[in-house]
């Protein structure tokens, strides 16, 4: 793509707008020293346009004769800078109205607002950071849990835009060779060339595939896992909840559908997210209300990522604990059997019974497929730490780690990758079919194209102006 470079000077505030210790106003390009100039007064009356790049300066912002606060300006100069450009960070105290006064002085002294994520896409325009690293600058910023946090640091330092000019690298050596040859038939032969080359499609549709096997992960890591708590009513699903967060979030009360409507939560556990849904008890009723709730936690049961089955193991299994049971056939599942510090008429011989009545299999043994079942007292806060562990080790294998490996959690990079793989894939179908060599490269060239979209080697202004618009202000 041409790279646009801007020569008007932006400024924004890059902390949140609320009381605080400290506020940052931020500006950047080719009059934003100069601009600072007309509002600092430095010790010693020293000049920021003399004093060396990367250094921290004390002194005051003033209008006029007149005293706004206290700053340390810190100076980064053209070319080492986080945009490019010349940067001044202005540090002042984080009242509201003062950093909100100093923005509105620097624009009134030569800059303009800044749009949401324009430092970081002048960034991008000046070579300082590919499409994918600033990606990545956003996913930091709205990092939920540890392993989001470092997923996206890992792509920030570049190993995706590594990996993608990897894979570009070996495309464009063959592309290449291939129009020379027809250009050239005299002097370079590709008779059989097609073997040679659908060796290599093969290895990189491989390498692709690794890839895109990492989705599922990647979306877990970025945005949760989507859980949904059921059992029947007074099962205590709405305290397993309250246990989780830490607080008094839902109602709880010894009355049977106390629960009537969809309550949800993010919460953090040992780095993971977890989206949860706390539903309505589920059993055969007459309540339309409650009916309706009932409807609502099987429907989102089905999308679920993860069902969390609370079971009241002080009284006896019934028909709706196998309504329940069917739910969880083919899911990631955990079967919690509460209130263990009672007398427990539940067993978990008795929950693997009902289950292999429900699906019989040609072996029987004492474990259920892949649902592990923990006894639990949720008012006595007992296999809770166990059940962390169980939801770490389900989704990650405790073994998540991010100095090798890459994670896709962007969407945008999943299709171009699907899509760069289908283009492959039909460069391999015209060698199959004998097609002519010119028929490889124009399929050849598609996936380039399209990888080189992720880094944004090959992407429109449009779409770079719609990523960058999702961005926080000052960022």
């Amino acid at each position: 793509m041409v790279i646009n470079h801007c020569s008007d000077t932006i400024a924004a505030i890059s902390t949140a707008v609320s009381p605080s210790g400290i506020g940052i106003v931020r500006m950047s390009g080719e009059k934003a020293v100069s601009i600072a100039e007309k509002v600092y007064k430095g010790k010693n009356n020293k000049k920021l346009i003399n004093q060396k790049s990367h250094t921290i300066h004390y002194g005051y912002i003033k209008e006029n004769d007149n005293i706004i606060d206290e700053v340390l300006i810190m100076l980064m100069k053209a070319p080492h800078t986080y945009t490019g450009e010349d940067t001044i960070e202005i540090n002042c105290h984080g009242g509201v109205y003062i950093v909100k006064r100093i923005l509105e002085l620097l624009i009134k002294n030569g800059a303009r607002p800044a749009e949401p994520g324009e430092f970081t896409k002048r960034a991008f325009l000046n070579g300082r950071l590919d499409l994918s690293q600033a990606e990545a600058v956003s996913d930091i910023i709205s990092s939920k849990n540890e392993y989001a946090l470092k997923s996206s640091i890992a792509q920030l330092k570049g190993n995706i835009k590594s990996k993608i000019n990897d894979i570009r690298n070996k495309i464009i050596y063959h592309t290449a060779f291939i129009e020379t040859a027809l250009d050239d038939p005299e002097h370079i032969s590709i008779d059989g060339y097609g073997e040679t080359l659908k060796k290599t499609i093969n290895e990189l549709l491989l390498e692709i595939e690794q890839l895109l096997s990492t989705c599922e992960d990647g979306r877990i890591i970025k945005e949760g896992i989507d859980t949904v708590i059921v059992g029947k009513p007074n099962a205590g699903k709405s305290s397993l909840l309250n246990v989780i967060l830490g607080e008094e979030r839902a109602i709880v009360t010894d009355i049977a559908g106390t629960t009537r409507d969809i309550l949800e939560e993010h919460i953090s556990l040992q780095g993971i997210s977890l989206n949860i849904i706390d539903t309505a008890g589920i059993r055969n009723t007459e309540d339309i209300v409650e009916k309706i709730g009932v409807e609502k936690a099987k429907k989102y049961a089905e999308s679920a990522d993860l069902i969390i089955y609370v079971v009241d193991a002080s009284i006896s299994l019934d028909q709706n604990d196998k309504d329940i049971l069917k739910m969880l056939k083919g899911k990631k599942s955990i079967i919690l059997l509460n209130k263990s510090d009672l007398d427990m008429i539940v067993k978990k011989e008795d929950i693997i019974k009902m289950y292999f009545e429900l699906f019989p299999a040609k072996k029987y043994n004492d474990e259920m497929p892949d649902i592990p079942i923990i006894e639990v007292s949720i008012k006595k806060n007992r296999g809770i730490h166990e059940l962390e562990d169980i939801l770490k080790n389900m989704f990650y294998e405790g073994k998540l780690a991010f100095n090798d490996e890459i994670y896709i959690t962007n969407i945008r990079h999943k299709v171009l990758l699907q899509n760069a793989y289908m283009a492959l894939k039909r460069v391999n179908d015209s060698i199959e079919s004998g097609m002519p060599e010119d028929f490889y490269s124009i399929d050849l060239m598609d996936a380039y194209e399209l990888l080189g979209s992720i880094t944004g080697e090959t992407i429109g202004e449009d779409l770079v102006n719609e990523i960058f618009s999702k961005f926080c202000m000052g960022k």
